[in-house]
């Protein structure tokens, strides 16, 4: 059902033209169907600022349930921002304390990219652990998303993240354990889910928490874990959220970085995310862009039109299911009463069923 036009927000204007319905809150009221509040914590840097905040409420304007969606956006301090991404949170985001004085059903909490070896020295790292020890005890459920989950997990369970040899990085299969799980009722298995990380918290380190996982893959590890009460906490390390460009435009963000001798190597591409044609205007481009770089010459445009067309988003109905079933769970659980701490959770014995 439809998300709800409750403020000015300019995505919501960008969705509608993508096809989702978009209600006014007038419009909301007078149909008289049960609401969920939902928090969007976004995280991001500057560059993908817009970009995620629209993939996420895609997915929440996806939700084929009977219920209206309203998205409460904020940030917190200590994230870098320039000076036209902080006049959109400024007129369009609310605040933490307006958030809790509010309450809410549900919160999205986004990755972002960090700045220093370990997440404590982050700007970031006081305000993100005040937002989790609020949302652990007064919201439903946390659907946290790449940094986010290496955040929360080292914030409450002192589990540091380890560094990859090599950038995770392209679309990966993945398989659903043997566990069952409501999340992901109507969910075929294998699927696949983009990566973007240099960093993993694994399927060992999990467990030993108390974690249960989920959806895992040979190549890319963990994809979809939840904490020991089997719902209070989601964490996913890939990105359903994708575009399906979303990996292209990391692809160029990167020539770019080697263009500018930021990197040493002319980037790899992401790992299963081109096919053979892709692969043969890439290696033309890549020519070009070495042979420039050389000659001190201008940098080569990257050829998206010709390459978009080719891109194929493997991944985008899976994460509609799945988010899907967690605002129907959601709903069940929290009995429209946001402001009661969290007291239920999934019948560890039988996982379909609410308690």
């Amino acid at each position: 059902m439809p998300l709800v036009a409750h403020t000015a927000l300019p995505t919501f204007e960008l969705l509608k033209q993508q096809g989702k319905e978009i209600l006014e809150v007038d419009q909301a009221s007078s149909q008289n169907l049960p609401e969920l509040h939902i928090g969007f914590l976004n995280l991001m840097p500057n560059s993908a600022f817009k970009a995620t905040e629209r993939q996420f409420l895609y997915l929440v304007g996806s939700s084929n349930q009977n219920i209206h969606y309203y998205i409460h956006p904020f940030s917190i301090t200590g994230v870098n921002r320039d000076e036209q991404i902080q006049a959109y949170i400024d007129t369009y985001y609310t605040s933490l304390d307006t958030v809790k004085a509010s309450g809410l059903d549900a919160l999205i909490i986004t990755g972002t990219n960090p700045a220093n070896s370990s997440l404590e020295l982050e700007p970031f790292w006081e305000p993100l652990g005040e937002v989790i020890d609020w949302a652990t005890e007064n919201v439903t459920s946390l659907m946290c998303s790449c940094l986010a989950v290496h955040a929360i997990v080292k914030h409450m369970h002192n589990i540091e993240r380890q560094p990859l040899q090599k950038k995770r990085w392209g679309v990966y299969s993945h398989e659903i354990t043997p566990l069952k799980h409501p999340l992901l009722k109507n969910v075929n298995s294998p699927f696949d889910v983009p990566h973007s990380r240099n960093n993993d918290i694994s399927a060992q380190q999990l467990q030993a928490a108390g974690f249960k996982i989920l959806v895992e893959s040979a190549e890319s590890g963990v994809h979809m874990a939840v904490s020991s009460d089997l719902f209070r906490m989601i964490y996913l390390q890939g990105h359903p959220e994708y575009d399906k460009i979303s990996l292209l435009k990391e692809y160029k963000r990167e020539v770019n970085r080697y263009f500018e001798n930021a990197r040493e190597t002319y980037p790899a591409s992401p790992e299963n995310y081109f096919n053979p044609d892709i692969d043969d205007i890439i290696q033309l481009y890549r020519d070009a862009v070495i042979m420039a770089r050389e000659s001190g010459n201008s940098l080569p445009a990257l050829p998206e039109v010709e390459i978009e067309p080719l891109l194929d988003n493997t991944w985008r109905k899976t994460g509609e299911s799945i988010f899907d079933n967690w605002l129907s769970l959601v709903y069940q659980l929290t009995n429209n009463d946001r402001r009661l701490p969290f007291k239920t959770g999934i019948n560890p014995e039988d996982p379909l069923q609410i308690k």
